[in-house]
């Protein structure tokens, strides 16, 4: 009995630690449980623009000498990127995102990664969202040594050094959670957004302002942009089948930060030692 419970425990060892596995489907990896939505056909898209109206902010240079590598990668001063504002009168760096009306879905986690590189000791991209589960992947461009270190209040806290050349940093989040902050403990300038989500449907606003949120079912939503200095602002669309609508958000230079209304996310039950440094354990 001995020997046969020893031969069983070492069967079971695989499991637990060790080199992440990989699923061959992202079919068969379900965000909360259940059955994975599947597209139809009929789906529609939404898009929308940013504006901002003033003067944005000016905030004072970061100075890199405490590190040659970072100062000799910028030919000029560099500013933070809480606030950057397009010269169309637009706003870059905001989280758009449904935020009510796929309720009782449940969505294959992609089996593509999300990627953040740091460059020229950067965050690139300062924002960016990312599914429950999914991979996220942080890579080097710098020949200096990182350290990034989330901070999430939901999710599992991780701090990882990156020295230069090194192989890239493979980490997941358990459970959705908004605005997500990273930064470098090495670089204390260093700083950007994780947004992670329970499906696919968000953007990020690009150099005009602009976001696309393709492959939506058709229904009502509620959406919701996010943005790191002014807060959230939230929008309602109906999405016909096969049709687009179309949203406008608009922050203004002078407004103060509008906190978003939290709604409690449902907690994931993952089950135990999936590997690789995804967030492990039952809800709570």
């Amino acid at each position: 009995m001995i020997a046969l419970t020893a031969v069983a425990a070492l069967a079971l060892m695989p499991g637990c630690g060790g080199k992440k596995e990989t699923t061959p489907a992202a079919e068969e990896q379900p965000a909360a449980g259940g059955e994975v939505w599947h597209a139809a056909g009929d789906e529609g898209t939404v898009t929308g623009k940013v504006s901002f109206k003033g003067p944005p902010p000016k905030f004072p240079a970061i100075s890199m000498d405490a590190d040659a590598v970072c100062a000799a990668k910028h030919s000029g001063p560099v500013h933070p990127e809480a606030v950057v504002a397009n010269p169309n009168g637009t706003l870059k760096n905001v989280f758009v995102h449904v935020k009510s009306g796929l309720e009782g879905k449940n969505f294959a986690v992609p089996t593509e990664p999300v990627v953040l590189d740091q460059v020229g000791c950067l965050y690139n991209p300062h924002v960016l969202g990312i599914q429950a589960r999914q991979d996220l992947k942080v890579v080097t461009s710098d020949n200096t040594t990182h350290n990034i270190h989330p901070l999430p209040k939901v999710n599992r806290e991780w701090n990882i050094s990156q020295p230069p050349h090194a192989d890239p940093i493979i980490r997941s989040f358990s459970r959705p959670e908004i605005s997500v902050p990273v930064k470098c403990n090495q670089h204390p300038w260093m700083r950007a957004y994780i947004h992670v989500v329970a499906d696919p449907f968000f953007a990020v606003s690009d150099d005009q302002g602009s976001f696309e949120i393709k492959g939506l079912p058709p229904g009502n939503y509620e959406i919701e942009a996010l943005h790191e200095h002014y807060g959230a602002q939230t929008q309602k669309v109906t999405v016909a089948p096969k049709g687009s609508a179309s949203v406008e958000f608009s922050y203004n230079a002078t407004q103060a930060y509008r906190a978003g209304s939290l709604r409690m996310m449902p907690a994931l039950v993952i089950p135990c030692c999936g590997g690789g440094g995804t967030e492990r354990g039952a809800s709570h």
